[in-house]
């Protein structure tokens, strides 16, 4: 058996990792934490708070990742914009913060019309369901810097003093969840590697819910932006979006024990992924949001409010004193 040969075998019986799929999130983690210290502390575990007198203006800037690369095989860039405007406005709004413009940051290898149009529909049509204006934007071109196209953005968010979380949950509070979209715009490196050892993106998807594997993949992240005025109208002292790093974002949030003891249904596309990769519960729940993508901790007395001022959140667990994520019989 040749060394590759081997090595695929080896990876078949342990199944996949998102480090061994290339994306190592304690060397991320490393990394920006030694970005951070170079250039100084900030406030906000999501976004920097800049307090401007009477209120706070609030900053985030993100991506959409190895997402690109599907939409790049299925020629189909109309969705991107709608999951970058959604990773910057979903991390304003776990801090309380009221999105209000976005500028976008595209970087291509060589100028395409009819893409640029794509692009620029998903901007559109994410900043229409953020409710935010988008007020410009750069395209760079960079042959040798970019292969294909890369997608980012800024956010800017403003918030009353009153308005921002404490970012600190407490013992004693209940955890209300509300459901993801689908797979969002975290871990895709990893799905798309378990996705495609069998299959082209092209390929019918084996569940009903999508036509195409690459579909199923493609799906837009939710934007959360409507929760605000309910979690503004309750006691809500952090919340958390549960992007890369899966259930573990819970943390940030503070150290404590969530037990999270009804979860959101994990969508059909994470059995795809976990199935076709062999890649164990645990990873999968590291890794992914599993059918919940934000989780809010508020004060118990104040949990049911919440649940009904909001179309689909529902309680799904409780905060504790100690040091994990309890979900599906997992401790992350």
């Amino acid at each position: 058996m040749t060394e590759d040969h081997a090595d695929e075998a080896s990876e078949d019986e342990e199944g996949m990792t998102y480090a061994g799929a290339g994306v190592d999130i304690d060397a991320s983690e490393a990394a920006t934490s030694a970005l951070v210290s170079a250039v100084g502390e900030f406030e906000g575990d999501f976004a920097g708070l800049l307090d401007i007198g009477d209120r706070y203006l609030a900053l985030a800037a993100d991506g959409v990742g190895t997402k690109l690369l599907v939409a790049e095989a299925l020629g189909d860039y109309s969705t991107i914009g709608i999951d970058c405007i959604a990773m910057n406005v979903n991390d304003l709004v776990a801090g309380g913060v009221t999105p209000v413009a976005f500028v976008d940051y595209l970087a291509v290898e060589s100028p395409d019309d009819a893409v640029a149009e794509q692009v620029g529909e998903g901007l559109r049509e994410g900043a229409d369901r953020a409710d935010i204006e988008l007020v410009g934007g750069e395209t760079a071109v960079m042959p040798e810097v970019v292969r294909g196209l890369d997608l980012a953005g800024t956010c800017a968010g403003l918030a009353e003093p009153d308005e921002t979380f404490a970012g600190e949950a407490e013992v004693g509070d209940t955890l209300v969840g509300f459901p993801s979209s689908g797979i969002h715009s975290n871990g895709l490196t990893l799905a798309r590697k378990a996705a495609t050892k069998a299959h082209e993106y092209t390929d019918p998807y084996p569940y009903d819910d999508y036509e195409t594997v690459g579909e199923a993949l493609l799906e837009p992240t939710r934007i959360y932006t409507d929760l605000l005025p309910a979690l503004h109208a309750v006691e809500t002292h952090a919340c958390a979006h549960v992007t890369g790093g899966g259930w573990t974002n819970l943390s940030r949030m503070g150290q404590f024990r969530y037990d999270v003891t009804d979860p959101f249904e994990a969508h059909s596309v994470f059995e795809f992924v976990a199935g076709e990769g062999n890649v164990a519960a645990e990873e999968m729940h590291r890794t992914f949001n599993m059918g919940t993508g934000f989780v809010a901790a508020v004060a118990p007395a104040d949990a049911e409010e919440l649940v009904e001022a909001t179309e689909d959140g529902r309680v799904v667990g409780t905060v504790e004193a100690g040091d994990e994520v309890a979900i599906r019989g997992l401790s992350l």
